[in-house]
C-alpha cells in the first residue's frame, strides 16, 4: 500500500464516518430535546389515552381533541406590556389579563378584543390572576411575593394595591422563579396556587370573599414533570385542573387526585397550531367549555372542542 493511500482513505470512508458523526449528533440531540421535553412520559400518557373508554373521555376535559380557532391573534398595543395570565369571568362572559411588565389589567371579549385596560397601581410583577366570586379578582405579584384580592366592576379604571388586602406568599426555593400561576377552586372553597420553578401546587382555604383563613397548604406535586410551572385553570364543568407550561410547550390535564389525564403539545403542527406558541403564560376555560390563552408578548389563542 502507497504512502499517498495511507494519509488519504478512500472516499466512500470519510463520506461515511461524516454520515456515522452526524447521525450520532442528531441522535444526542434528539435525546436531549426528548429530555427537556418530558417526551418520555408524554409517550407513556400518550399510549395510555389511547385505552380509555369514551365514557371516561366525557368525564374529563380530554385536550387531544382542542383545535385551534383563534390562532395568535395580536392584542393590539401590548408588545411591550408581556402578557402574563388569564382568567374567565362567568358573570360578565369576558376574559381578564394581566401584564406583567407594565402592571395592568385588561378585559376582553371571547374573540381576544380589548374592551378596556386598567392600570395597577403600586404592583411590580404581577403575574398571576384569577376572578373569583362578587367581582372579586385575586392577583400574585412574583417579584414581591404577595397575592392580593381586589374589587373590580363596571366603572374600575385604576386599581391601587394599598386599597386591597394583601397576603405574603412566603420565601420560595427560587426567589426568582417564585409563585406565579393561581386559580380559584370554587367546588372546594380554596384558591390553587402555582410556583413556577420547581414546579409545585398549594392550596389556601378561602370562601370566596377578601378573607383567606389559615395558611397555604403544599400538595403532592409528583404528576407536575414539567419544566416551569406557568399557569393554573380550573375546568367548571368536570373540576379538573389545566396546567400549563412554557418552558415545555405543554398543557396537563390534572384530575381530582392529581393525576395525569390528558395532554396537548403547544408545538406548531399540533391541535391546529400554525406556529408553536413561543411563551403561553396563561390559560382558561369557560363554562361551555372554550380554552383560552395568551403567550408573551400579546399573543391570544382560543381552542375548541371538536366533536
Amino acid at each position: 500500500m502507497s504512502s499517498q493511500t495511507q494519509l488519504n482513505p478512500p472516499r466512500r470512508s470519510r463520506f461515511a464516518l461524516r454520515w456515522y458523526s452526524w447521525l450520532l449528533l442528531a441522535a444526542v440531540a434528539a435525546y436531549g430535546l426528548a429530555f427537556a421535553m418530558h417526551w418520555d412520559d408524554r409517550g407513556l400518557l400518550w399510549v395510555l389515552e389511547r385505552f380509555e373508554s369514551p365514557a371516561e373521555k366525557q368525564e374529563s376535559v380530554w385536550l387531544p381533541d382542542y383545535r385551534v380557532v383563534i390562532d395568535a391573534k395580536l392584542l393590539p398595543g401590548m408588545e411591550k406590556d408581556e402578557a402574563s395570565d388569564l382568567s374567565y369571568n362567568p358573570q360578565t362572559k369576558t376574559l381578564f389579563s394581566v401584564m406583567g411588565k407594565n402592571p395592568f389589567l385588561v378585559e376582553l371579549t371571547l374573540q381576544g378584543d380589548v374592551l378596556r385596560k386598567m392600570p395597577l397601581v403600586g404592583w411590580s410583577n404581577p403575574e398571576g390572576l384569577t376572578v373569583m366570586e362578587n367581582g372579586l379578582m385575586a392577583i400574585v405579584d412574583e417579584r414581591e411575593h404577595l397575592l392580593s384580592i381586589v374589587k373590580v366592576d363596571a366603572a374600575t379604571r385604576e386599581l391601587k394595591r394599598d386599597d386591597f388586602p394583601k397576603y405574603d406568599l412566603g420565601p420560595s426555593k427560587d426567589q426568582n422563579k417564585a409563585f406565579e400561576a393561581i386559580t380559584w377552586d370554587a367546588r372546594n372553597q380554596q384558591l390553587l396556587l402555582g410556583e413556577e420553578r420547581p414546579p409545585a401546587l398549594f392550596t389556601w382555604k378561602s370562601d370566596g370573599s377578601q378573607t383567606l383563613k389559615g395558611d397555604k397548604q403544599k400538595l403532592d406535586s409528583d404528576e407536575l414533570d414539567i419544566r416551569n410551572l406557568s399557569a393554573l385553570a380550573i375546568d367548571p364543568r368536570t373540576g379538573h385542573t389545566l396546567v400549563l407550561s412554557a418552558d415545555s410547550h405543554l398543557l396537563l390535564e390534572l384530575d381530582e387526585k392529581g393525576e395525569q389525564v390528558s395532554f396537548m403539545t403547544l408545538l406548531g403542527g399540533f391541535n391546529g397550531l400554525k406556529k408553536t406558541i413561543p411563551r403561553a403564560e396563561g390559560v382558561t376555560m369557560d363554562d361551555s367549555g372554550t380554552l383560552y390563552m395568551v403567550s408573551e408578548p400579546n399573543l391570544f389563542y382560543r381552542f375548541e372542542k371538536q366533536k
